[in-house]
């Protein structure tokens, strides 16, 4: 059965009790418990008995609060559902009215999405506003759009998050459409599954005849090619039928190690890439999560935060997370001291390659004795097109970022026109030694 939740908080609490409690402890009332959903408000809990619910409430009640929603002082929000552990093999037809466990298939058939991942609360900014435009043109016009959708991008940049968005947006806005979503590992496991029980004919037709097919994380396909074959047979007997295909993976279609029919058929829509987020949406990411937890942090903490910890957006959250713990816990206010001690670990220095399309500009500004308005601005004068065509080729050749992103820091460029600008700096620059002099001025001020 596979269930998407967010249970990083979850997690944080385990890691926490982990350390407070004896390993015989933890294994036996901790780990059995799980994650059913998680939003703002609330946490659903699965425990296999009543004994593990009074267990948790009497040893970690004041605990639980700093990591998970409250509904007032001392009292986290918390659901709890009894659901004796039994074994996932259990056929429909063996399972009693007592059984309370549901099927890979029953499960499938009303999806889950994590309440919180909405489009609504996707902190967007240039990294990542051209995927987050996309899912929503996919989401109100499924199969008429760009199918397949594929989303790429780090680890906790928020794909998860824009597929359980276009799955919310469909189930409100297009409530007769089938909505299939499902992890790769549970793609694999259910047709490892449906071997077994000689049901294979009932897996496909349930994925075939669906509206909407989400599929998350399919860089766990490589070197599976039976599951590949089947899969790539899915998408191509969806896309036949207009439905719609929306695909994650940490790496584009080109750079997984899958054949060149299914990458070819996921190439054959729409790609999108999600960059890490740059430091006034990190703030942005940072100053959400905070008020969704009603915790206070002062702007100066949230930017030093922001300029230290910037690999992904999990990242933030956890250090939002065990900053409310702390301060709780502990009655403290929020000062760049207590960040420094208590998220040490987490804390990052910026490589010095991390270098922003705002940076570069300024620099040519400097050089070229023009304002960084005008260079972002849509004057074609002399004067300003040259520093502009040289903010563009040192943008390509220092940030590892798309043509189409890039472009759009320059009053919202086409891609082609961006490359013209690199190719005409080029060009100007083999045989004018000023040119040369100048582009080499604005480099090392960057690097510097």
């Amino acid at each position: 059965m596979t269930t998407l939740v967010n249970a990083d908080c979850w997690l944080q609490f385990l890691d926490f009790a982990k350390q407070h409690c004896s390993a015989t402890a933890y294994e036996n009332w901790l780990v059995p418990i799980e994650v059913l959903n998680y939003s703002d408000e609330q946490v659903t809990l699965a425990v296999p008995n009543i004994f593990v619910k009074e267990y948790l409430l009497d040893n970690y009640r004041a605990d639980l609060c700093s990591f998970l929603p409250v509904r007032g002082p001392g009292d986290p929000s918390i659901e709890f559902v009894i659901r004796p552990r039994i074994a996932l093999n259990i056929s429909k037809k063996e399972a009693t009215s007592s059984d309370v466990i549901l099927t890979a298939t029953e499960t499938l058939a009303v999806p889950l999405f994590n309440h919180s991942y909405r489009f609504e609360s996707y902190v967007e900014g240039p990294s990542n506003q051209f995927a987050k435009s996309a899912a929503m043109g996919v989401a109100s016009r499924p199969g008429r759009s760009y199918n397949p959708l594929f989303i790429h991008g780090g680890v906790g940049l928020g794909k998860t998050h824009l597929l359980h968005a276009i799955g919310h947006y469909v189930q409100s806005h297009h409530k007769k459409m089938k909505i299939q979503s499902i992890t790769t590992e549970g793609f694999c496991n259910d047709l490892v599954d449906s071997l077994r029980n000689k049901s294979v004919d009932q897996m496909k037709r349930r994925y075939r005849e669906a509206d909407l097919f989400l599929i998350d994380d399919v860089q766990f396909l490589q070197s599976r090619l039976n599951f590949e074959e089947e899969l790539c047979n899915t998408f191509e007997s969806l896309i036949n039928q207009n439905k719609q295909i929306v695909i994650t993976s940490d790496k584009p279609p080109a750079q997984l190690k899958l054949s060149e029919r299914i990458v070819a058929r996921m190439e054959w829509g729409l790609v999108v890439h999600i960059g890490i987020p740059e430091l006034e949406t990190r703030v942005a990411i940072l100053q959400a999560k905070a008020e969704a937890k009603g915790l206070k942090i002062p702007s100066r903490v949230l930017f030093f935060i922001a300029e230290h910890v910037f690999s992904n957006v999990r990242q933030l959250e956890g250090a939002v997370n065990k900053l409310s713990a702390q301060c709780r816990l502990m009655n403290l206010d929020i000062t760049e001291e207590l960040v420094e001690k208590s998220l040490k670990e987490m804390l990052q220095q910026a490589p010095k390659e991390h270098i922003s399309v705002d940076h570069i500009i300024k620099s040519v500004a400097a050089v070229f004795q023009v304002r960084m308005s005008d260079i972002k601005g849509s004057s074609r004068t002399k004067e300003i097109v040259l520093p502009r065509q040289v903010a563009m080729y040192l943008a390509k050749e220092m940030i590892k970022e798309s043509l189409m992103m890039l472009a759009s820091y320059f009053n919202g460029r086409t891609h082609s026109t961006f490359l013209h600008a690199c190719k005409s700096i080029e060009k100007k620059a083999a045989d004018d030694e000023l040119l040369r002099r100048q582009i080499n001025m604005v480099r090392q001020n960057i690097e510097s």
